[in-house]
């Protein structure tokens, strides 16, 4: 049997990435993965079949809302939900068949299985247990649990995001406790497809932690394509008789008791760490309070040759950190010198319109005590957004008022997710607001917005 330089824990889009470049750099590689496909969450049960939805649900409302706008007429489309099923599961198919082609290409072995740490160099996978250098958990995360609600995803009232992808038929109704990122994504397919859709969220505002005006200008177009909004709700308990959910929430605000039922409930409290069965506490892997893997600024547990990456990890629970991770700890085992630079990652709800953000909001820029400056470009003034019946957003971005270095940019609007890497790529290279600002963009295009709103930051914008 080989002894690795390197076993993988895990093949979501961290651990992966971390095979496919440890690979690239030399090092013999193996990655333990117990799905039938590769790819993890994401690929499986996560982003990937949440956005063919979405883009499924957002066809649908464009034919009902904007066809006989656009002169197209009679559309007449009705939705076939084994058909729309069939769809998810073929994107899904080919992008984790797209992952066990790479492995192959880049020479590594898939362990099919589940992994358990025995001590630094050895992961026994069923009866067997492989020698390697180096170790790194990419274990991924799982929905967190809510006190007094039970999900039986099997059953398809009560479910977490995983139930939710694939429920036997569209709901009449359907309440979402939380009002994060996957109840909100989710929360508008099931809008869009017909449900009348409730989100019960225990805050005052949703997506928490974002921009404040991005906040509540992303609630009200929310509201208006249909979705209904219980905030400072605390959810006591789920029932379920004769085949209908009753949620039980408690108002903050007054202490008052009440009751909504739903054909579904999602539940949407966010996700923990999965570090179940892979014996840290045998290895000495040391966890934090929360239950995450405790690792150092390169990604090492308390273990010499153990690392950890992605949700299994501190920070915030995107793919795309996970992969930025992954590349950057397989350079340091190679002996290269690998880096995450977590003030420039993106974040994106992929719901119409899309949101993206990026560095720091107004509210975190100002509690640093430095002088900001913050400016606004509405998409009314962008030719683009308005043909795509999509001008109800804005870019706003936020520069030092000393240097014009830009510290954060926040998007709501049409293709937001793809906008957003523009100012990563200059925050990356600590670009100044005047540098966005004098970079020709090409017209019409709905990126002359985040110009635009560089523009604001110093003489003016040219379109307000």
């Amino acid at each position: 049997m080989p002894t690795y330089d390197l076993i993988v824990i895990g093949a979501g889009p961290g651990g992966y990435v971390c095979a496919i470049r440890a690979a690239q750099l030399g090092l013999k590689v193996a990655c333990v993965e117990g799905r039938e496909t590769l790819g993890g969450t994401c690929l499986n049960v996560g982003c990937i079949p949440s956005k063919a939805l979405l883009h499924a649900s957002h066809m649908l409302h464009e034919t009902h809302e904007n066809f006989a706008k656009m002169g197209l007429m009679d559309a007449h489309v009705n939705v076939d939900w084994t058909r729309m099923q069939a769809y998810k599961a073929e994107t899904v198919s080919t992008n984790t068949k797209g992952i066990e082609f790479l492995f192959k290409k880049n020479k590594i072995d898939w362990i099919k299985g589940w992994a358990e740490i025995e001590g630094p160099g050895k992961v026994k996978v069923g009866d067997t247990t492989y020698e390697t250098k180096n170790i790194v958990i990419a274990s991924g995360s799982e929905p967190s649990s809510l006190k007094g609600v039970t999900v039986d995803n099997a059953g398809g009232i009560v479910v977490d995001s995983t139930g939710a992808l694939a429920l036997p038929g569209i709901p009449k109704s359907m309440v979402v406790i939380g009002a994060g990122v996957i109840g909100l994504e989710l929360g508008s397919v099931y809008a869009r497809l017909g449900a009348e859709v409730t989100v019960v969220e225990f805050l005052d505002v949703i997506t928490p932690g974002m921009d404040g005006e991005v906040q509540k200008q992303f609630q009200r177009i929310l509201a208006k394509q249909g979705l209904k909004f219980v905030m400072g709700a605390a959810v006591s308990g789920v029932t379920v008789e004769n085949g209908t959910a009753k949620v039980a929430y408690t108002l903050r605000k007054d202490n008052s008791e009440h009751v909504i039922e739903a054909a579904t409930v999602l539940v949407a409290t966010g996700r923990r760490p999965y570090v179940a069965g892979l014996g840290l506490d045998k290895a000495g892997v040391a966890l934090t309070d929360r239950g995450f893997v405790q690792v150092d600024n390169h990604w090492q547990t308390s273990v010499p040759g153990i690392y950890a990456i992605g949700d299994a990890v501190p920070g915030p629970m995107l793919a795309h950190k996970a992969e930025d991770e992954g590349m950057a700890v397989a350079e340091v085992i190679a002996g290269k010198h690998g880096h995450v630079n977590y003030n420039v990652i993106p974040g994106v709800i992929y719901t119409t319109p899309e949101v993206a953000s990026v560095g720091l909001t107004e509210e975190a820029a100002k509690e640093t005590n430095r002088k900001i400056k913050v400016s606004k470009f509405p998409f009314m003034g962008n030719a683009r957004a308005k043909a795509l019946f999509q001008a109800e957003g804005f870019v706003k971005m936020i520069a030092d008022a000393e240097t014009d270095r830009v510290l954060g940019c926040h998007i709501i609007g049409p293709n937001a997710g793809e906008m957003i890497h523009e100012v990563c790529v200059a925050m990356e290279f600590g670009a100044s607001a005047q540098d966005i600002a004098l970079t020709c963009h090409a017209h019409p295009t709905c990126s002359e917005a985040v110009r635009e709103a560089a523009l604001a930051l110093g003489d003016g914008a040219i379109h307000v």
